[in-house]
């Protein structure tokens, strides 16, 4: 059966995309999906539904402050979006401008260093390729420079409230320029809990990149590529999963991303540690090798990542279970609440 973009496509109130965070981390709500039973709860209570010899894989990455604010050397405004860091000189970035830069264009950004735009790189040319100075550093002069970079739904210029909410509280590596948002609903309490509890922690870094906002272009899902996005899983993870397994306890991806790295690393039939790109396109028919139970945020209407979940729980049931989330008054996106979902057999 061909699937279409349309077959992912929901009716979603405006009032319902979360322009900020719950007061507390773990103060969202959290919806239980298990096949058809819909289960209604507070984030406080997962630990209630994990068990003794479980494990939860997070994500560690860092969201880097990759907006920033320029003039082309015409005079002309500039946007620019990071998606990218290549090397200290080098990076790939969105930039809008009333016209698109061509190559050899110098762009004074944050009134503060210049960049020139090489080429355009990236599947579709969506990104284009910037080059500092020798001696330059991207790393440096984004985090003197840059903004952070708020999804395109949120609505309001980056703050202080969002500068340590859009960040896990387990961040570590730099390198994202979208938080791994299922992550933002622990808190230090909540996961030494798990600890306590006797529920396995494991860790991964993918690097979310721009791309994930990207929308599906095409109507035929099958025709869609993804963006390539980079991670790195360290063999203690991968030890972790294989005693997880030897007790009979479960995988808990944290959030969409820590599920596509394992996937991703798993592909040969056997999870193996170490770095690479992964441009994995999960959707409904695809067979997971790694993970049991999903811990995710709500997604965009015809994305990518509702295909993930869909292919994850079924697509009935993300079909009922976001009809119910809608109807519930569920907070959506970023800052929105969360579901943890069982695995379809």
């Amino acid at each position: 059966m061909m699937l279409t973009v349309d077959d992912f496509d929901f009716p979603l109130p405006p009032e319902l995309i979360a322009q900020h965070p719950a007061a507390e981390r773990s103060g969202s709500r959290l919806l239980h999906v298990a096949g058809a039973r819909l289960t209604d709860l507070r984030f406080a209570d997962l630990p209630s539904l994990l068990a003794p010899g479980d494990l939860l894989v997070f994500n560690d990455t860092r969201v880097i402050r990759a907006r920033l604010f320029g003039q082309k050397d015409s005079g002309g405004q500039v946007e620019v979006l990071v998606e990218r860091i290549v090397d200290a000189r080098h990076a790939l970035a969105q930039v809008r401008a009333s016209k698109s830069p061509k190559p050899g264009t110098r762009l004074r950004l944050a009134d503060a260093f210049e960049v020139t735009v090489t080429g355009r790189a990236g599947a579709g040319d969506e990104f284009f390729a910037l080059e500092l100075p020798e001696g330059g550093d991207f790393w440096q002069l984004t985090e003197a420079h840059g903004r952070l970079p708020l999804p395109p739904y949120i609505t309001h210029a980056a703050g202080s409230e969002d500068e340590s909410r859009y960040q896990t509280v387990f961040a570590r590596e730099p390198g994202a320029v979208a938080a791994p948002t299922a992550g933002l609903h622990f808190d230090e309490p909540m996961l030494a809990r798990l600890r306590e509890q006797g529920i396995a922690q494991a860790w991964l870094t993918l690097h979310v990149g721009a791309g994930t906002f990207l929308p599906v272009r095409v109507n035929n899902i099958a025709e869609h590529r993804m963006h390539s996005e980079r991670f790195e899983i360290p063999q203690t993870t991968v030890d972790a999963i294989a005693a997880t397994r030897a007790r009979g306890g479960r995988v808990v991806a944290v959030g969409t991303t820590s599920l596509r790295a394992l996937e991703s690393a798993a592909q040969s039939g056997e999870l193996k540690a170490g770095a690479a790109e992964t441009e994995i396109f999960i959707t409904p028919g695809y067979a997971f090798r790694v993970v049991d139970r999903l811990i995710t945020n709500f997604h965009l209407p015809k994305s990518t990542l509702l295909m993930l979940v869909s292919a994850f729980a079924g697509l009935d049931t993300i079909r009922a279970a976001y009809a119910h989330a809608v109807a519930e008054r569920y907070r959506f996106f970023s800052y929105g609440d969360a579901m943890l979902l069982e695995r379809q057999r």
